[in-house]
């Protein structure tokens, strides 16, 4: 395994655990990103950095693409980034970003087209897991595509899931993923400033909660980010801005409904609008505290 050349494009919460993961089993990667700041962390722990995508995927066997959406993954593959250009012949394209569907395909024929692999595998599970090597990837696309991309799925994920032999399957699973997610984080939030607002011990409302029918995975998890007023990125607001307006498009588009989802988005806009799109997500908390005058630990200077 170590002698495969893995470039990662993307080096934010998600992807720098991912190369990190790639690197403590020998794997030979290159990591890219425009930040000064993430290919420091990276080159910190002895990884090989690039600020050009191309020379990072020059000769890679296999890149996995952790950037923001469609856009930026066709720019880095097939624009600018000239990784298609540069990668090994037959190599496989691993692209993670959320994105809808027909951009999903559309990709994938073009990489197809020009004799690589495409392997449609957005992730989930948050910086955490990613540095632990145990996120969840969704994952669809031919077999020669998941053969050629396994040893990079296996250094990187605790579950691989194999949702079907076209790409696109793997983006629309993704999308429900943020659906909910997006909805139980506002509701995490709206529900701790509640508590506050009623004069409850927070700290008391996350144990009783966590323990009772109410619970979320993101409830639990975003929480004691509010309860340390931490709101250090692990995933940013802007992510949910983002990611929701691209459910929106996609529902728009097989005129399907979304009230939860808008209500979701016009939070995470407003939160991002009053600044702190680039902070943690839970702070759509902090923006319900400022507006109805609640206090939060650590919050009191907003």
């Amino acid at each position: 395994m170590g002698g495969m050349r893995v470039a990662v494009i993307g080096l934010g919460s998600m992807g720098l655990g991912a190369a990190l993961s790639l690197l403590r089993e020998g794997i030979d990667v290159r990591g890219c990103d425009l930040s000064d700041a993430q290919r420091n962390r990276f080159a910190s722990e002895n990884g090989q950095v690039f600020d050009n995508p191309a020379a990072a995927a020059e000769g890679a066997e296999a890149v996995l693409l952790m950037v923001v959406n469609a856009a930026q993954t066709e720019d880095a593959l097939f624009g600018a980034g000239g990784i298609a250009k540069a990668m090994a012949p037959g190599g496989v394209i691993i692209s993670s970003a959320t994105m809808a569907p027909d951009d999903a395909r559309a990709l994938a024929a073009k990489a197809e087209g020009q004799g690589l692999l495409y392997l449609d595998a957005p992730v989930s599970g948050g910086s955490v897991k990613a540095l632990a090597g145990e996120i969840t990837v969704m994952a669809s696309g031919s077999q020669e595509a998941f053969a050629a991309a396994d040893p990079v799925l296996s250094a990187i994920a605790a579950k691989v899931y194999r949702l079907g032999d076209e790409a696109g399957l793997g983006s629309a699973y993704k999308i429900i993923n943020q659906l909910l997610a997006g909805i139980h984080i506002a509701a995490a939030c709206e529900a701790m400033t509640l508590a506050s607002k009623l004069g409850l011990n927070l700290e008391t409302v996350h144990e009783v909660i966590t323990a009772s029918a109410g619970n979320s995975w993101m409830f639990a998890n975003r929480v004691p980010h509010i309860l340390a007023g931490d709101y250090t990125p692990h995933s940013a607001t802007d992510i949910w801005v983002k990611d929701l307006g691209i459910l929106s498009t996609i529902a728009g588009k097989e005129k399907f409904p979304l009230p939860l989802t808008s209500a979701a988005q016009q939070m995470f806009l407003a939160t991002s609008a009053a600044g702190m799109g680039r902070d943690d997500d839970a702070s759509v908390a902090r923006l319900i505290a400022r507006i109805t005058g609640v206090k939060l630990p650590g919050t009191e200077e907003d």
